[in-house]
């Protein structure tokens, strides 16, 4: 190394967004090289994005619902790395004399350490007509009792139909009737579906089942069950057919945290509630970012600041991206300003009991239900899924032998009317809505809290089908890399989000200027749901 390259100055890469893929991205050119300095840009007071963790009166909601498991070696690793997995039996554990995959480390202990994942078993279910069916659905006969005679028949009928006769794979309806036959469809996918989206799955873009769901179908919940007993692997079981998954000991948030402080270690640079104001380029280069303070306590506040960079990394929403860039044509400016998303807002209830039993023979404390997540399939409330925070661990919940906590999870858009109903009215709306389905009594509230979170599901509908349009465009400027979930418009896992960020991060290191990489993560078959075992 000559001694001007010794003085040369690190290159700057602003980075928008400090979520699972804006840390990545940090994190991976701190990591694999000396050149970079990365600047991570913040809207929020918040670190992890939609994997962040929200506080209230000791206790902790996980906005969405995030297991740690991929098929993804790299990731896992990673993941690993930042917290190392428990290698003695957390409080639950012991109460219940649970054993899980441990480490071989018996002094990482959740009860005396705080950085630590957490080994879970997976249960998941939806709750139709007051009954519970498996997630996804099985062949147990308790499906077919839960069914009943008639709509059993319906079903494998349709289901056999299915086989025949595909249907063209236009829309989200056709595809999922493809994979489970028409009865099927209506009475497990269809409603939940619209809930989630606002929107007939008629009118969704197929693509959304291909990057969430395409590995599943009836066919698959045989083979899966018939193969499970000879399975050595993990990796090769069905991302949503896992049994195990891996979880940080205070929700998703804790571990986004723990990289945010790797990151600042090792040289980033993080501005907390900064938004983008401008995106300015000039030849087919972004030249630099201007951000705004929106501290209120902070002396910056109101202050706007450029920051030069030499590449920029973004994980905002395209949306918003395409609007901050100048002189944007107008087809391209009308397609992005037209891109939906989903909002979402959970409700906390802190509760003396549930209602609903314990019938399975999964013991729990206090023989609360086994659930992590419960899908809620019934047409008569809006109600989207619930959490049980007890479940995903025992450290979210303040005292877990006195209290069960629960998400009420809403699917909305900003500035509907679900949106914009005061905290107070809501959860008393929420509250009403978990009592008429006979999931708990109001009297058995003890605390409740809400919070709110914008973006959170970028939507295949509206423009959807013209976004190659705009990702021509963004692709033009030859130092800017679009990441993660709202950076792409697409429906991507955590580590989806974060293979983008490694993805771009590793094409700025090698000069190559390569986005087809970024852009592949979460549409090859080796990102799908049903991918196979990656070679070793």
């Amino acid at each position: 190394m000559t001694e001007k390259e010794k003085l040369k100055p690190n290159e700057n890469v602003i980075i928008i967004g400090a979520g699972p893929a804006g840390l990545t991205a940090a994190y991976t050119l701190l990591n694999e090289s000396s050149e970079y300095h990365p600047i991570i840009i913040e809207a929020s007071e918040f670190i992890g994005g939609i994997s962040r963790t929200a506080r209230y009166n000791g206790n902790r909601i996980d906005i969405g619902g995030h297991r740690f498991f991929s098929k993804n070696k790299e990731v896992m690793k990673l993941w690993m790395d930042i917290l190392p997995l428990q290698g003695a039996p957390s409080k639950d554990d012991k109460v219940l004399g649970r054993t899980h995959t441990f480490s071989d480390d018996p002094e990482i202990d959740p009860d005396k350490i705080d950085n630590v994942f957490l080994a879970r078993t997976r249960l998941s279910r939806i709750y139709f007509r007051k009954r519970f069916f498996d997630y996804p659905i099985s062949l147990k006969p308790a499906t077919f009792i839960n069914m009943g005679f008639v709509n059993t028949m319906k079903a494998g009928f349709g289901y056999l139909g299915s086989v025949i006769h595909k249907l063209p794979e236009t829309s989200l309806e056709n595809f999922y009737i493809n994979r489970f036959g028409k009865p099927l469809y209506q009475m497990f996918f269809e409603d939940y579906t619209e809930k989630l989206w606002g929107v007939h799955p008629s009118n969704i873009a197929a693509d959304w089942g291909a990057q969430r769901v395409k590995g599943l179908s009836v066919w698959k919940v045989i083979t899966s069950a018939l193969s499970k007993p000879f399975k050595k692997n993990k990796n090769n079981v069905e991302t949503s057919l896992i049994d195990e998954f891996y979880y940080p000991k205070f929700g998703p948030g804790q571990l986004w945290e723990r990289m945010a402080e790797i990151d600042r270690e090792k040289g980033a640079e993080l501005l907390m509630q900064h938004e983008v104001v401008r995106v300015n380029a000039e030849n087919g280069s972004v030249r630099s970012v201007t951000v705004r303070c929106t501290d209120s306590g902070s002396p910056d506040f109101g202050k706007e600041r450029t920051i030069e960079c030499d590449f920029l990394v973004s994980s905002m929403a395209v949306k918003d991206l395409v609007q901050a860039l100048p002189d944007v044509p107008e087809d391209i400016l009308h397609i992005a300003s037209e891109l939906p998303y989903r909002d979402f807002i959970t409700v906390g209830l802190l509760l003396d009991r549930l209602e609903i039993q314990n019938k399975t023979k999964t013991p729990t404390i206090n023989n609360i239900v086994p659930d992590c997540w419960i899908y809620i399939q019934e047409r008569e409330v809006k109600l989207g899924r619930l959490q049980i925070f007890n479940n995903w661990s025992p450290y979210m919940v303040d005292d877990n032998t006195k209290h069960v906590w629960v998400g009420l999870e809403y699917f909305c858009t900003e500035g509907d009317e679900m949106w914009s109903t005061p905290p107070e009215e809501f959860i008393d709306f929420a509250s009403k809505e978990l009592e008429q389905i006979g999931i708990i009594k109001r009297e058995n509230i003890a605390d409740s809290f809400t919070t709110k979170v914008k973006k959170a599901y970028p939507a295949y509908f509206g423009t959807y089908n013209e976004f190659g349009k705009v990702r021509g465009y963004l692709d033009s400027f030859d130092n800017l890399y679009c990441i993660g979930r709202n950076g792409q418009h697409r429906y991507n896992n955590m580590d989806h989000s974060m293979l983008t960020a490694m993805n771009a991060a590793r094409s700025i290191i090698s000069g190559t200027g390569d986005r087809e990489s970024v852009w592949s993560v979460n549409t090859e078959k080796e990102y799908h749901e049903e991918a196979k075992e990656q070679k070793q």
